[in-house]
């Protein structure tokens, strides 16, 4: 009778398996992955309906004023210099803006100004394209004035959002969904480099059919994505709640009355610079700036010499096709080898691979003066294998950006890189200008080697400082110069006596 009044234990297996499917708490372990894939699918759409609208109307508007006002570059070089000149001066108080207001406030106003600067800008460059106007040159001045302030604003508002999802929201999501951050850096990245080949692309297929109906189908995808990006940015927001957190609670008292002072200035651009310069990322950040100093890349400039050497567009697309999937290969490369090695000496080694790429490159280019088809091939061989090297930089970078920046500032370090990558772009166009002719092009090949020389130099002395070394040493080195020395491999008390020997001695036990 005892016995059967003892109660029956049940092994932890079978308790685990009486379980049913539908309990709260297996229904909410099962739901969790779901959630989290849609919660980065939905990000993944705003990032891509941003970026996608961004290139189209950067690369269409060129090739819009190109066919409203032939046979001149004046205006559109004058655009294109605007625009990046406001994104040079305005692009700190952007980050500023990051920093201080709430998180989906500022992507909201980013948005917004986006789109609808974009709007306004479509309908400009379609009342240039009326004959009446084209025929009046202070309407035509007038309406291209408006027009290049609208690309200064949309320019502007992109760098925000930018800087906002890449920079900090993809931080905070990365953490709460505990998913490594390399690869979230990665797929975000994949998105920018396709819209940047495929967005022109398209573009250029409409154009050539007609440029009314071009400008009409950006119009239309502006207008058309703003509510699905904005919502799509809306759930991921609620999803997280971590990013409702206000980001000034991680300031210290003396740190918070810094950044209300700076808000109160309306003048005080230096603020962001001193804290860009002192922060210890300076050097990697001021790195990566520098490669926008080239006119090694696919560009308008290497791409107008390379017609002059006897290249079709044809063939330089294809060539360009090729960089391209050398980059998205670039963002797997870098995922990996962040994750084994870490983000310095990933770093250190994609740098140093676009430097050995664009060395020998430029080498060949220069021992054949830069003169017929075989001076292009080595450029375009040097480029190509150098994407690798840029965008495995590139990410590096920017994981170590993410890694030591604090999460109150992100914004407004983020903001003054790309006031400096945008100031080094317009040098790179600079160069051009002066080096106009097709002969003397291997100046701005040289100057451009250099600043990828100086590039490594600066990553190298912010890997120095930050370990202390650039290589390893160890006692391994010592170990195989042992070996050298014996014909059999040394056991294991022989190895701890040879370690004993390379123990400095005490100087307390010295006669």
């Amino acid at each position: 009778m005892a016995s059967s009044s003892t109660p029956s234990v049940v092994p932890s297996s079978e308790a685990a398996s009486t379980h049913s499917p539908n309990d709260p708490e297996t229904v909410a372990q099962r739901q969790r992955p779901q959630a989290m894939t849609r919660t980065l699918w939905k990000l993944y759409v705003s990032h891509t309906l941003s970026t996608w609208n961004a290139r189209t109307f950067e690369f269409g508007c060129i090739i819009f004023l190109a066919t409203i006002f032939p046979g001149t570059l004046f205006y559109a070089s004058t655009y294109a210099l605007f625009r990046a000149a406001a994104a040079t001066v305005l692009s700190s108080r952007i980050g500023r803006l990051v920093d201080s207001k709430e998180r989906l406030y500022f992507l909201r106003q980013s948005i917004v100004f986006q789109r609808f600067s974009v709007a306004f800008s479509c309908l400009l460059l379609l009342a240039l394209l009326h004959p009446t106007v084209a025929t009046n040159r202070p309407w035509t001045l007038l309406l291209f004035s408006f027009c290049s302030i609208l690309a200064c604003v949309e320019k502007l508002a992109f760098i925000g959002n930018t800087v906002a999802v890449e920079r900090d929201w993809a931080v905070v999501i990365a953490d709460k969904l505990q998913i490594p951050r390399e690869d979230l850096n990665s797929g975000l990245r994949r998105i920018d480099l396709i819209c940047k080949l495929v967005a022109p692309l398209c573009v250029s297929l409409v154009e050539a059919y007609s440029t009314r109906i071009a400008i009409w189908a950006i119009l239309g995808q502006t207008l058309a994505s703003v509510g699905l990006e904005y919502f799509a940015l809306v759930h991921v927001y609620a999803a997280i709640p971590e990013l409702a957190r206000s980001k000034n609670t991680l300031l210290t008292p003396t740190m918070l009355s810094g950044s209300e002072q700076t808000s109160v200035s309306l003048f005080s651009f230096a603020t962001p610079w001193k804290a860009y310069w002192h922060n210890p990322a300076f050097l990697a950040s001021f790195s990566l700036s520098l490669l926008y100093l080239t006119t090694l890349s696919f560009a308008s400039q290497m791409t107008t010499y390379l017609l002059t050497l006897g290249f079709t567009s044809v063939s330089i697309s294809i060539f360009r096709l090729l960089a391209v999937a050398v980059e998205l290969s670039a963002t797997c490369a870098a995922q990996l080898l962040i994750r084994r090695i870490g983000a310095i000496r990933a770093g250190l080694w994609f740098v140093n691979e676009q430097l050995v790429s664009i060395a020998l490159a430029t080498g060949l280019f220069s021992f054949l003066h830069g003169k017929g088809k075989i001076a292009g091939v080595a450029l375009i061989a040097g480029v190509t294998l150098s994407r690798l090297g840029l965008w495995g930089f590139d990410l590096s970078v920017q994981y170590l950006v993410q890694e030591s920046t604090l999460e109150a500032s992100r914004g407004s370090f983020s903001a003054v890189e790309a006031s400096l990558q945008n100031f080094f772009e317009m040098l790179s166009f600079a160069m051009t200008m002066i080096f106009a002719a097709p002969e003397q092009f291997k100046y701005p090949v040289y100057i451009s080697a250099g600043a990828i020389a100086l590039s490594a130099v600066c990553f190298a002395s912010f890997v120095r400082q930050k370990r202390g070394h650039l290589l390893h040493t160890s006692r391994c080195l010592e170990k195989r110069r042992m070996k050298v020395r014996y014909n059999v491999l040394p056991t294991i008390e022989e190895e701890n006596e040879f370690e004993d020997t390379l123990t400095p001695v005490p100087s307390s036990s010295l006669p």
